[in-house]
């Protein structure tokens, strides 16, 4: 059996099994956003993110300043919604011995960049020669409680950060290989090359949220995490879904339909959660986007119809 027939997540699951771990200090092992350690009384994150060339990004199709910052980006995306704060990173590196300097740079510059917006820092990591881009960042976090994708529970409210489908529009602009694009394209483009994570929300997520997941793989891919974790049915609003206007002008331009990307489009790095009713007046500046039942699956309520939805999203293997 090859890998590319277990999929990522099959591939993750049998590797897993393998690495038992038996220390009672880890609060949270494999299958979330974080691990979580408690060290000395603190809970410490732990996550891990890669960018590697041909696989997440072309070259010729992101400046470098936005492949650093995007870099770190995503690593504290995993970090804030685990409700912490980043702190110190590793970063491993590799590159085709003939890259030009400059371009090293620039990378290492957007990620400064980055890094001073989170505040957070890189304080070590390695380096090695390789046939493509290679960038694996290394991320730790605190958090005084910790919020994973367990949690979720009968009477919830499911509330979504902000506007998704954006990236996904924003990199099928870019493999149009277009001369010239509008400027609600050119935000698309942008939303794509530079997100940035939610770290407005991260003391909001500890304090309130039941279980939360950044929007990495798609939203209904990502919700699929919390409502198998959860044990727990999840139904969507149709008409409580935000349309962002940049979308809908992209949508209406293309002939495409807004909610395959709002429900499966990735690399949004928004933050989908679950709140309990006494608690949902604390994120009046998030939408809210459906509920949780007893039950399983993820449901699409529109008008007086409801379907199952097909939980699928971004698979790396």
């Amino acid at each position: 059996m090859k890998i590319k027939d277990l999929g990522e997540f099959g591939l993750i699951d049998r590797l897993t099994s393998i690495l038992q771990v038996s220390d009672s200090s880890v609060v949270v092992g494999f299958g979330d956003d974080c691990s979580c350690v408690n060290i000395n009384g603190e809970l410490i994150l732990f996550t891990s993110d890669i960018q590697l060339e041909g696989k997440h990004f072309l070259k010729e199709k992101i400046e470098p300043e936005d492949l650093g910052w995007k870099l770190i980006s995503i690593n504290v995306s995993d970090i804030v919604s685990c409700g912490g704060v980043p702190k110190w990173g590793f970063i491993s590196v590799g590159f085709p011995p003939d890259t030009e300097f400059k371009y090293v740079e620039k990378i290492y510059r957007g990620m400064k960049d980055a890094c001073d917006f989170y505040k957070t820092e890189i304080i070590g990591g390695n380096t090695t020669a390789s046939d493509m881009v290679l960038l694996d960042l290394y991320l730790t976090g605190k958090t005084d409680r910790f919020v994973g994708r367990k949690g979720a529970k009968k009477g919830d409210y499911l509330i979504l950060s902000g506007y998704t489908g954006l990236s996904r529009a924003g990199l099928e602009l870019l493999l149009m290989n277009k001369k010239n694009y509008e400027d609600f394209e050119k935000r698309l483009i942008k939303a794509h090359t530079r997100p940035k994570a939610r770290i407005d929300l991260s003391q909001k997520i500890m304090n309130y949220a039941n279980s939360c997941i950044d929007v990495s793989d798609g939203l209904i891919g990502d919700l699929g995490h919390v409502e198998r974790s959860s044990s727990v049915k999840i139904v969507l609003r149709k008409e409580n879904l935000p349309v962002h206007p940049d979308l809908r002008l992209f949508c209406k331009k293309y002939s495409k339909d807004p909610f395959e990307y709002i429900l499966y489009g990735g690399e949004d790095y928004e933050l989908v959660f679950t709140v309990s009713k006494e608690n949902i007046n604390y994120f009046d500046n998030c939408f809210v986007i459906g509920s949780v039942e007893e039950g399983e699956g993820i449901f699409l309520k529109d008008g007086i119809s409801t379907k199952k939805l097909e939980e699928k999203g971004f698979e790396h293997i």
